[in-house]
């Protein structure tokens, strides 16, 4: 069999570890000897056995002699376990295919060289895009220090996401809030403007699907969120306010187990570049924009957001909220643009998922 089958497989695998690894990325390993598959493995969650580890206990003494078929390049440097590499090599492993190089500094092609100098033969780039795009979270973030940013918003036919009395309850269909919740579970964050949290009191936790809850975060200038906000429940939560902000406030917040994250504003507003700098120094891969709409504008005026989730409905309010505040747009031709646009049918709803060029 080609390369490409059992990388293949190798991406299937990794792919189980959606959502519980960060701030590790996702990786599968498959042992394969005579065109055979002798051992399988998946990381499955951070500070656990690295995918290679589990597919070769499973090949066992057959590994020697054996090609190893792994997602990213094997580790060779010490972390929370032992560096792949060195197991590789222990076992007699005689050939490895990576679908790409490590984009993380401590590794980039440490751990190929390391085998390459030891005699093993190592091919890379089989099904490289394929597995670029498995762990876009992580190559965002160890490539610019930032989270990957996705826009996610649930609007009807007409752009509105409430409508003039504000009411939003439910204008996507069970199955859309579904996906919603699933989404959710994969990100290390998800972020609302203070606004959001006065009108709806979400609990941005992780309903009607299995799956981690994301840390929440609280835009919020003035700290005007209320200490009995439904946010501030069991996991974590993080506000996100400016350096002149009141500390009484702060206080009371940090009180209900809240963190308190004062940082530069811009025009008297939370700048949300510097937040999400914070948040990539802090280990988050991932963050979901989910409302409203004035920070959602701020998040694509920034050039901050990296893809677009939206749900819509097929349902025509009229007069309302908008999904997008004002982006200053006055030519059509200023607007965002939108790239590798996929479109999928979720119940009676659709999801249109899209890149954003920044601007």
């Amino acid at each position: 069999m080609p390369d490409d089958t059992y990388m293949r497989l190798a991406l299937a695998l990794a792919r189980r570890g959606e959502g519980t690894t960060s701030p590790n990325p996702m990786v599968g390993a498959v042992m394969v000897r005579d065109r055979a598959v002798i051992g399988q493995g998946f990381h499955e969650r951070a500070g656990g056995p690295h995918a290679e580890v589990g597919a070769l206990d499973e090949a066992g003494d057959r590994a020697a002699g054996a090609t190893l078929y792994v997602t990213l390049e094997p580790c060779s440097h010490h972390g929370r376990t032992p560096p792949c590499a060195d197991l590789v090599l222990a076992r007699g492993v005689c050939r490895v295919v990576c679908a790409m190089a490590d984009p993380d500094p401590r590794v980039s092609g440490r751990g190929i060289e390391r085998l390459r100098r030891a005699g093993v033969e190592v091919t890379v780039g089989v099904l490289e895009a394929e597995a670029r795009r498995l762990n876009v979270f992580y190559v965002k973030h160890r490539t610019t220090g930032l989270p990957f940013v996705i826009l996610k918003l649930a609007q009807s036919l007409d752009g509105r996401i409430a409508t003039v009395s504000g009411d939003s309850r439910w204008i996507t269909g069970d199955a859309a809030r579904r996906r919603a919740h699933l989404l959710r579970s994969r990100v290390d964050a998800v972020l609302v403007g203070v606004g959001t949290v006065l009108a709806d009191d979400p609990l941005l936790t992780v309903r009607s699907v299995a799956g981690r809850d994301p840390a929440r975060i609280v835009v919020d200038s003035a700290l005007r969120v209320p200490e009995t906000a439904r946010i501030f429940g069991p996991g974590r939560a993080i506000v996100a306010t400016t350096e002149g902000a009141d500390e009484g406030r702060a206080r009371k917040l940090r009180e209900r187990g809240a963190e308190v994250w004062r940082l530069p504003s811009a025009k008297g507003r939370v700048d949300l570049r510097a937040l999400m700098a914070e948040l990539g120094r802090q280990g988050f891969l991932s963050v979901m924009v989910e409302g409203g709409a004035a920070v959602a504008a701020s998040a694509l005026k920034a050039g901050l957001v990296d893809q677009a989730q939206v749900f819509i409905a097929p349902r025509v309010i009229g007069a309302g909220l908008g999904a997008v505040g004002d982006l200053r747009v006055e030519k059509v031709a200023e607007g965002l643009r939108l790239t590798d646009v996929e479109i999928e049918r979720v119940g009676d709803d659709l999801l249109y998922t899209a890149r954003v060029v920044s601007p």
